[in-house]
């Protein structure tokens, strides 16, 4: 047995368990940690400005490929605190991430030491497990445990805490002889699947909706042939977008009262039985309960068991990871499809296209000050079927699922639940991390850029080079259009004239001078025709300085965007389109 530092052999294990890349700000309580990292050599890290930021890199690393863990890294006290906004969205999207803290040596931790705090008891409620380590000889089990815990069942993160003398001390480990443990994942049963699959067949018109865990079990291609095979359309949640491509005949829209389609939601209404599959039915997506369910039968699949009935009670539970079941789907809806069993749906998939082709909302506006439809149709137009959108909240994102299109998993990353300001550009570059090359199309209204704007340094730093889309209306836009229920508009205007850039008007900040003082490069669109030659522009920005480059679109102030109370009841503000040049690039044309 080899004897060595306790925080080496942790190190170790991160490489054992595939870990390849890092992100994190170092500080005296941690220092072990990366002096382990260092003399082992194998894991790349990448110095974020902020630890949340860390945190939100390691969630985009994640979610950008099957099977990725990301893992963020601070010293003691406010590093763990601030990284409990990214445990928080990662827990409430699924996603599993390793935040790493280091801590005051034990004999001093309830001491009041300089950056001591209990970050296990803040943490464990935003968290698979967090855990302060207080024996060196059980951090590799620690760890071990970590990753075992992230990846059975539903997923989600962890915090190990480890005091700095735990790290320091030394422990037996033979890493030769360490295996990473077998992830539990339960699986349905067959009988589960044939009561399902008769209850789908029994209905006249039912309705897949695709969640978060189908692309959680990499499971996307199974959901696909599933749906051919029994011949029903799909809706997918926000979180599972892309698990069928949005031009597929059989993609019948998102549903919900904010990121949603109009034939999304019809197609939902119309519906008489819904089979869902790792989704949580979050209440953006069904608005009442009472509403979504009336007339229709529900079966639910979910890989978490107090998952079944937590919203409304199904009538059929099946507890199993997404993958599993739909394997188990496909099996028998091919022996039933071969016998003869399965109902002739076309009729049902023509009522349902129908509806896509004709329930469009407009996009071509000519107006200065651009509006907001605009810009994604020119998105639509720029960006191929391989780009990857990134994007957390407020009404640039409510109209990014209105009016974008995604054709492939993990090809719109999204923090769903949580939706914290400022998670766009360090999970979007997180996801360039993951993998240099990979075309990355960011998209953020003006608070939402200004949060974390200083991690755009780690992007020149590092060479992570991505096109973020701005669009600045100078307002809290998503909160200004709540607050119309209350007839105000009152804290939300982040308008000012700005005595170092005249030429802005009342726009503010001057976010071109702050995206080049990071060592990016920055476009500014004030006119709609001068959108699509920007974005030509900023990739080959891009491709020539290696660094995010940022277009900014200047918006008209005020918009409000299609949303509502009940998925029965959305308000369109705005314009429908009646013909296919008010929407040139909808994904089905109205001509």
């Amino acid at each position: 047995m080899a004897k060595m530092k306790a925080i080496e052999a942790a190190a170790k294990i991160l490489e054992l368990e595939g870990v390849t890349k890092a992100f994190g700000v170092p500080g005296a309580a941690i220092n072990p940690f990366y002096a382990a990292l260092r003399g082992l050599g194998s894991i790349n890290h990448v110095l974020a400005r902020h630890v949340e930021g860390a945190s939100h890199m390691a969630e985009g690393y994640t979610r950008s490929n099957p099977g990725n863990i990301g893992v963020c890294i601070g010293t003691s006290g406010p590093a763990g605190t601030d990284m409990i906004t990214g445990l928080y969205s990662a827990s409430a999207d699924s996603i599993p991430i390793l935040c790493i803290t280091g801590q005051a040596p034990r004999a001093r931790m309830h001491k009041e030491d300089f950056q001591a705090v209990d970050i296990e008891s803040i943490a464990k409620p935003v968290c698979k497990w967090a855990v302060t380590v207080m024996e060196p000889a059980q951090l590799p089990g620690t760890f071990q445990q970590a990753f075992h815990i992230m990846r059975s069942g539903r997923p989600g993160p962890v915090l190990i805490d480890m005091p700095f003398d735990v790290q320091m001390a030394e422990i037996e480990f033979d890493a030769d002889a360490y295996q990473p443990l077998t992830p539990y994942k339960p699986a349905a049963t067959r009988i589960q699947v044939e009561k399902a699959l008769t209850m789908l067949n029994d209905a006249d018109k039912p309705l897949l909706v695709s969640g978060g865990g189908v692309i959680n079990a990499n499971a996307d291609a199974l959901l696909t042939e599933f749906a051919e095979l029994v011949s029903v359309p799909v809706i997918p949640t926000l979180m599972g977008w892309g698990t069928i491509p949005d031009d597929h005949e059989l993609m019948a829209g998102m549903c919900g009262l904010q990121t949603s389609h109009r034939y999304g939601n019809a197609n939902l209404l119309a519906s008489d039985f819904v089979l869902g599959i790792g989704n949580r039915w979050a209440n953006r997506h069904t608005g009442s309960v009472d509403v979504y369910t009336k007339g229709r039968k529900f079966v639910h699949v979910d890989i978490e068991p107090t998952q079944i009935g937590r919203v409304f009670g199904p009538d059929l539970g099946i507890v199993s990871d997404a993958g599993a079941a739909l394997e188990l789907f496909v099996a028998v809806a091919r022996e039933w499809k071969a016998a003869g069993k399965l109902k002739d749906r076309s009729a049902w998939v023509a009522e349902c296209q129908e509806r896509k082709r004709t329930l469009q909302r407009k996009t071509h506006y000519d107006n200065v000050p651009v509006k907001p439809q605009r810009v994604y149709e020119e998105m639509n137009k720029a960006f191929g079927r391989d780009t990857t959108y990134v994007s957390t909240i407020g009404l640039s994102q409510i109209a990014a699922a209105q009016f974008l299109h995604v054709y492939k998993a993990r090809n719109w990353i999204n923090c769903g639940q949580a939706g914290p300001l400022g998670w766009t550009i360090p999970a979007a570059l997180g996801v360039v991390a993951a993998e240099p090359g990979r075309q990355v199309v960011a998209l953020s209204g003006d608070y939402d850029f200004q949060f974390m704007i200083e991690e755009l340094a780690v992007g020149a730093q590092f060479k992570l080079p991505y096109i973020h889309v701005l669009v600045n209306n100078s307002y809290l836009g998503l909160i200004r259009q709540a607050q119309r229920g209350f007839d105000m508009d009152f804290c939300v205007q982040l308008s000012f004239e700005n005595i170092n850039a005249p030429e802005l008007g009342e726009y503010g900040v001057d976010h071109k001078a702050v995206v080049e003082g990071l060592g990016c490069k920055a476009i500014r669109v004030f006119k709609p025709e001068d959108i699509a030659p920007a974005f030509e522009e900023a990739k080959q920005l891009m491709a020539q300085h290696s660094v995010p480059v940022v277009v900014e679109v200047i918006l008209e102030r005020v918009t409000n965007i299609s949303m509502g109370v009940e998925i029965d009841a959305v308000n369109e503000f705005e314009e429908l389109a009646e013909k296919g040049a008010d929407a040139p690039t909808a994904i089905s044309l109205l001509d």
